[in-house]
């Protein structure tokens, strides 16, 4: 039985959930299309992790923001967090997604990059960081970010906003968009703006564990956390497209609970899931932090 205080389980994945259930989701707004085509799609993935044990609930709003969205982002921003709060308890947290405005594995095409860019990409980023404050997010979730100096300018927008505020980086979907060290500087540096937690998400669940131990090596002042994806689809963790997805007994999940036990026992007192991983996943960690094992170390699928 794991012993750890204050342990805040976040949800899973939106997007890649939607897939798993036949949601068509069109780029450049991908998950954020069904805002609009799907909504009981996405208010049924909302109920399943509050089932399954999550108590922080992340809006639909990872391309609203007006660079992906166009004229309508602040419509489908408002729907995206209405759609969340009334699916989950009262007393959950939502949290808005606030994404780097291009593509979270290119930090090469990060507006950052430019020094006559900066000044917009803080505007658009305080754009949706007040979007997300007015239309009533709990938290301020500043997620998947690749490049350190976006990551700055995202989190220095979303504190302005007195809404608490989460920085999630990740290192991709291979491992190898920054290092450790280079993660746990990125996180000293936020650290003075005022976030509230730091984390690291969209990274193989079998790599995250060297990057939850970095943040925590790196002595924080906030709770660190970890919301991994599933890694290579040969790899079994995840991205399962049948029945068996979510079913906590399934080795998929086995496999991430033992992962997440890892993070827990690291330090990270945040735990969740990212692409790839389901309900079931969730489920699992919110078990294992139950204690609800066998004496072999195999969490039970539970009723």
């Amino acid at each position: 039985m794991i012993e750890q205080p204050s342990i805040t389980i976040l949800d899973g994945p939106m997007g890649t959930e939607l897939d798993r259930r036949g949601i068509d989701l069109p780029p450049p707004l991908w998950s954020a299309s069904a805002i609009a085509s799907a909504p009981q799609a996405i208010e049924s993935i909302h109920r399943d992790y509050a089932s399954a044990g999550a108590s922080v609930h992340t809006a639909a709003t990872f391309r609203t923001q007006s660079r992906s969205s166009g004229a309508d982002w602040q419509r489908l921003t408002r729907q995206a967090i209405a759609i969340t709060r009334r699916s989950v308890p009262s007393h959950h947290r939502v949290a808005g997604s606030l994404a780097p405005l291009e593509d979270c594995y290119r930090p090469d095409l990060s507006p950052a990059n430019v020094s006559h860019a900066r000044s917009s990409c803080l505007s658009e980023h305080r754009a949706m960081a007040d979007c997300l404050a007015e239309f009533g997010c709990d938290l301020i979730l500043c997620e998947t970010f690749s490049h350190g100096g976006e990551a700055i300018i995202a989190v220095k927008a979303a504190v302005g906003t007195s809404v608490p505020t989460w920085l999630a980086l990740t290192a991709g979907y291979d491992g190898s968009l920054m290092t450790p060290g280079e993660m746990s500087e990125i996180a000293k540096r936020v650290e003075q703006f005022g976030v509230d937690a730091i984390l690291v998400n969209c990274t193989p669940a079998t790599q995250t564990l060297r990057f939850v131990a970095a943040l925590a090596n790196a002595n924080l002042s906030v709770p660190i956390g970890a919301y991994a994806n599933a890694g290579n689809r040969d790899e079994g963790i995840g991205w399962e497209e049948s029945d068996n997805a979510n079913q906590e007994d399934s080795e998929s999940v086995k496999q991430y609970v033992q992962l997440a036990q890892q993070w827990c026992d690291a330090g990270a007192t945040i735990l969740g899931g990212c692409c790839g991983t389901g309900p079931a996943h969730i489920r699992g960690v919110s078990r294992m932090l139950e204690g609800d094992s066998d004496d072999s170390g195999e969490y039970g699928s539970g009723p």
